[in-house]
């Protein structure tokens, strides 16, 4: 196995990516937010004492899709197209789940850009409603799908 982000003398580099044709390329990530049922609910009824949790959690998520490169030290800065996130609910089990989808017309994929953005999301969640339940906690963080470039489709056997 090889990792692409180390030269022959074992050093950190970032992945020269200046030869590839640009394709448009998508990615669906998630990650998963367990609190109480009663505490989900309210985020769902809108009597967060913070105000639009979920709201507030999208724009982060949508953010931090394009601050990627800044976060990740060996990634490239991209033009994104589209960033998305959208949440699921799950009140019996008191379960979110942030999907983040990010969509670009790049020469490198954008995994770590949906990745991010999900985790955002999540993080944002846990920060607006630490006050209510600090045991709140955030789980699998996980590539969905990918699509574009060199190595094709990818869709996790859960997805």
């Amino acid at each position: 196995m090889s990792f692409n982000h180390f030269d022959d003398r074992g050093q950190a580099i970032m992945v020269d990516v200046s030869a590839k044709q640009k394709t448009m390329r998508t990615a669906t990530a998630s990650a998963q937010v367990y609190m109480s049922s009663d505490i989900l609910q309210a985020i769902l009824d809108g009597k967060s004492n913070k105000g639009d949790v979920l709201g507030v959690a999208r724009l982060a998520g949508i953010a931090a899709s394009k601050k990627t490169s800044d976060l990740i030290p060996l990634s490239h800065p991209l033009s994104i197209h589209h960033a998305a996130v959208e949440f699921n609910c799950d009140v019996d089990r008191g379960i979110i789940e942030a999907c983040a989808t990010v969509r670009a017309y790049e020469r490198t994929g954008v995994e770590m850009e949906a990745m991010v953005s999900a985790s955002l999301a999540a993080l944002t969640i846990y920060d607006m409603c630490k006050g209510a339940d600090k045991s709140i906690r955030i789980e699998q963080v996980k590539l969905l799908f990918k699509e574009g470039g060199k190595s094709g489709t990818y869709r996790a056997k859960e997805a």
